[in-house]
């Protein structure tokens, strides 16, 4: 009788769990529903694409592998890409360079943390902004507030955004300014490092620097592991700034030619949709090889407390 009664109480068991799993499903169901139909679907139909000579008017026609070999030879397409790497080797170690200082500034405990924090991270949340790259613009223009200060001083300066060799660095300027999310994330590793391994250092002898690099360094690296991977990949997808910054041009001389505009301008504006289709899968490519270099680079300088 035991043994009857343990293997009904079993199958109710397995009864409630299959109704849990369903009443699970049904509430996953919108999120499945748009993830097949707003990611998979559309990754899949531009993969096709890529591979096709196609303009939106006329069907698409299957050409093979032509348009990743345009690319090859695609001079803008190349500069677009030193651009985009220079902006990207350049503005994310000083992002989070900067980050990790105003979290170690912030970590000492002053007054009034909760207020500092949020005008700190606002930057964040209005950086990818149309305003912000249009106040950016302002700025830095010709006769911008930037040059306004300059010339208190008798300081005659050009118009920096429309400078080829200034414009470039007034982006990776705004884009470094834009380092609250990683300093939220920086500070919440930093209260993690327990104080006594500071305290014991300090019984030692060693000194900030000392410490910084042999305590605080260490301890933090999976935190700025993270944040590398992740503004890598934000950076690597940076279209706004460049777009108003530059008036939707790329100009002056194609210095703020990102690869993403140089896409959009080939996708929207000439209409040659296989041939974006095809600069999307690169961008794909490059993004997923840098992290993958990321995580196998990780191995010898992130150290993770087992």
């Amino acid at each position: 009788m035991s043994a009857i009664s343990e293997l009904r109480n079993s199958s109710q068991r397995q009864g409630t769990a299959r109704k849990r799993e369903k009443v699970a499903y049904l509430f996953l169901l919108p999120w499945i529903i748009g993830f097949v139909f707003l990611a998979i679907v559309p990754m899949a139909t531009s993969l096709y694409l890529s591979f096709t000579d196609y303009n939106l008017i006329r069907p698409a026609e299957w050409i093979g592998l032509e348009n990743f070999q345009r690319m090859l030879g695609d001079a803008r397409l190349l500069n677009s890409l030193r651009v985009t790497f220079t902006y990207v080797i350049v503005s994310v170690p000083l992002q989070l360079i900067f980050a990790l200082a105003i979290a170690m500034l912030l970590d000492r405990g002053m007054r009034g943390l909760s207020f500092y924090r949020s005008i700190f991270y606002l930057p964040s949340l209005l950086g990818s902004s149309v305003a912000i790259a249009i106040l950016w613009r302002q700025i830095f223009g010709t006769s911008g507030l930037v040059n306004q200060f300059l010339a208190l001083f008798g300081i005659e300066a050009p118009g920096w955004v429309s400078n080829p060799d200034t414009a470039l660095g007034t982006i990776i300027l705004l884009h470094i300014w834009t380092f609250g999310a990683p300093m939220l994330i920086f500070l919440a590793g930093l209260r993690q490092i327990p104080v006594m391994y500071y305290e014991a250092a300090q019984m030692d002898g060693a000194n900030p620097f000392q410490r910084f690099f042999r305590i605080t360094l260490p301890l933090l690296s999976p935190i700025i592991f993270f944040n590398l991977v992740l503004q890598l990949i934000g950076s690597f997808q940076s279209f706004t700034q460049a777009y108003i910054v530059s008036g939707g041009t790329g100009g002056p001389a194609d210095s703020t030619m990102f690869y993403t505009m140089y896409l959009y301008q080939k996708g929207f504006a000439e209409l040659d949709m296989g041939y974006a289709s095809a600069m999307a899968w690169g961008l794909v490519i490059i993004i997923g090889a840098f992290t993958a270099l990321n995580f196998i680079a990780s191995r010898w300088w992130v150290f993770y407390d087992d």
